[in-house]
């Protein structure tokens, strides 16, 4: 028998055989590690796209570099979907959708703003943490930049022009910058093989 239905990407896949549909909320150490485990999860259950669905404020850059490195090394294609906002981590982390699977939600949100050092301590603490934010800030506004096909500073030097404020983008403007290529939810179609088999217990058969 075969059954075919349609499911939001907005819900979770349950059963460990049915296409898992992946929420990001949070960049945290525990959400950088069950994002890896979903990610190998869907690989296996032979679903054509893994759909990651975020709505996030952000969290830690090291958390979303390690979500990158899992994009990366998948073996799947990725589709990106940005439900009611993506903010810092979130919005450097949608655009490594790959291209033309990048949606939006037509009233969702986008901000873009400068890694934060939150470090206290000694004045070489303080600066040490400084000089690896500014790497980084500088690693994620280039990644960013080469998934939209913009230059390779081309994020960074809007940031700075504003100010390094906080930079809000509504759909429209996220589809003018190439962060996202649709301003939509997609449909999943989700098919699945059901087999039936009614076997006897060993030894035992139906002849008397």
């Amino acid at each position: 028998m075969r059954v075919v239905k349609r499911s939001s990407l907005l819900k979770d896949a349950e059963l460990r055989h049915s296409p898992i549909i992946i929420r990001v909320e949070e960049f945290t150490p525990k959400g950088a590690k069950e994002f890896a485990e979903k990610i190998e999860l869907a690989q296996n259950t032979g679903q054509p796209v893994i759909p990651i669905v975020i709505d996030s404020y952000g969290g830690q850059v090291y958390s979303l570099m390690a979500m990158i490195a899992q994009i990366k090394n998948s073996k799947t294609p990725i589709a990106t979907i940005i439900e009611g906002k993506a903010m810092s981590c979130g919005a450097i982390l949608s655009t490594f959708g790959e291209k033309g699977m990048r949606y939006m939600d037509p009233n969702a949100t986008v901000m873009i703003h400068d890694v934060s050092s939150m470090t206290k301590g000694k004045i070489e603490e303080i600066k040490a943490s400084s000089t690896e934010s500014d790497r980084l800030n500088k690693l994620v506004y280039q990644m960013m930049a080469k998934n939209c096909g913009q230059k390779k500073n081309y994020f960074l030097d809007i940031v700075h022009q504003k100010g390094h404020a906080d930079w809000y983008l509504d759909a429209e403007e996220c589809l003018e910058h190439d962060i996202v290529q649709h301003l939509e939810y997609p449909e999943l179609e989700i098919s699945i093989d059901v087999n039936f088999k009614f076997g006897l217990p060993a030894g035992n058969n139906n002849d008397n």
